[in-house]
């Protein structure tokens, strides 16, 4: 039996924040207290007092959105990936990630349940983070047919149905992409940007009611957007079957157009949905902290730099999230209900939206799946040493708050100062 100890720790999860011990058995959270526990036999001992007074232990992040690229196809015409699963895996565990959703907007895209075991068995083997990849809608995303979903049961371990980074503009194939969804009893995640932003949000919202399904709506960004979700999770009647959920990304909540335009609208600049307003940046940090938006998801999108320079969308943002959420959701000192809610975000949230009932808070029986934190700690961000190898931030350069000292997978340490265990 392999023991774990980490006492001395200030811990912070959804509903606790509190001074206390942690006891690990076999990657599971055996006790949980503010006594400390029964030391003999600890394979490992990991006291806070050494990280310094303004560390804390939460529970690891889970990431609903991110882009590992890397399919492992051994098709020669495929062009070779921007990521690999290693350093994307590598890049999850440094920004404090141990569970990821993966869509499935590959080359080629995961549109089997076949392609999805395999791409998991092989991030699996690695041992850095758990990956639960996602399958597209329609084959090969072409929006024409229904993808493999059609073949995929409830024991099959899929999380999460979504054409990403394309929207379904047939209503019908929509409809039908929702109904497997409803089978199977997980969200679909919507884009959202068929039409623009807010006519795509609503547009959703009104199909998954007809098909009184779960849905989630990917990195909300606009104001208007944030508004009607608020207004529609007030009204939804119980009766329609669906349930809304959706999430805001670390780089709409901590950058705007003026950012896009620094670092050049069209090139390095350029994401999808774009960099927003202020106004806009303020209103998604309210819907965060009124409850309107449910999770904190980074759409971690690596790029090499010569096609981000010819306008690739998407940054890279598993090692920076932490830092960009915790500075801009929280005073210069976080209190208690920010950490909480930031954990909330980031964790418990996630999981719950996943339907997971082992991970996500810090309690007796959940995965030992922690990350250890400085909530003071500053520091410029220097994107050049990402471990993603997309270099691509919006806050490369920018000073942020906070910084990922230890994350453990299973009671396993798989990331320690700046280094993968």
């Amino acid at each position: 039996m392999r023991k774990v100890v980490l006492r001395n720790f200030r811990i912070i999860d959804e509903k606790n924040d509190f001074f206390g011990s942690l006891l690990i058995e076999n990657g599971t959270i055996k006790e949980i207290g503010t006594s400390v526990p029964d030391l003999s036999n600890a394979n490992v001992i990991i006291d806070g007092r050494a990280f310094g007074s303004s560390a804390a232990l939460m529970p690891a992040f889970i990431d609903l959105h991110a882009h590992f690229r890397d399919t492992g196809s051994s098709q020669k015409e495929m062009p070779p990936p921007s990521e690999s699963l290693e350093s994307a895996s590598m890049a999850a565990v440094a920004g404090g990630y141990t569970t990821v959703v993966c869509m499935a907007n590959t080359m080629p895209p995961i549109d089997t349940i076949d392609k999805a075991r395999e791409l998991k068995a092989r991030c699996d083997s690695l041992g850095f983070v758990n990956l639960y990849p996602v399958l597209s809608l329609t084959k090969n995303m072409e929006g024409r047919e229904l993808s493999g979903i059609k073949d995929v049961s409830s024991a099959d371990g899929v999380l999460m149905l979504s054409e990403d980074g394309k929207d379904v503009t047939d209503d019908g194939l929509f409809l039908a992409a929702m109904g497997e969804a409803k089978r199977l009893g997980i969200p679909v995640s919507c884009h959202c940007d068929f039409g623009g932003e807010n006519n795509a949000v609503r547009r959703a919202i009104e199909l998954g009611k007809k098909a009184g399904c779960r849905l989630h709506i990917a990195h909300v960004s606009t104001k208007e957007a944030a508004e009607l979700i608020r207004v529609v999770k007030k009204e939804l009647p119980v009766d329609t079957g669906c349930v809304l959920s959706c999430e805001a990304t670390p780089h709409h909540i901590g950058a705007t157009e003026k950012d896009a335009q620094r670092m050049g609208d069209e090139s390095f600049g350029r994401v999808n949905p774009p960099l927003r307003s202020e106004e806009d940046r303020r209103a998604i940090i309210a819907a965060l902290q009124d409850g309107t938006i449910d999770a904190i998801a980074t759409d971690h999108a690596p790029h090499r730099g010569t096609d981000k320079a010819a306008g690739a969308p998407g940054f890279s943002g598993l090692e920076t999230a932490f830092m960009a959420c915790l500075s801009n959701l929280t005073g210069k000192v976080a209190a208690n209900n920010e950490l909480r809610l930031l954990s909330a975000l980031m964790s418990a949230h996630p999981a719950r939206i996943l339907r997971f009932t082992d991970r996500g808070s810090i309690a007796a029986g959940m995965r030992a799946d922690i990350v250890i934190v400085d909530t003071e700690a500053a520091g410029k961000v220097d994107a050049a040493q990402f471990k993603s190898w997309g270099k691509c931030s919006p806050f490369d350069g920018k000073d942020l708050r906070g910084k990922v000292l230890m994350t453990l997978n299973a009671g396993r340490i798989v990331f320690e100062g700046d280094s993968i265990v």
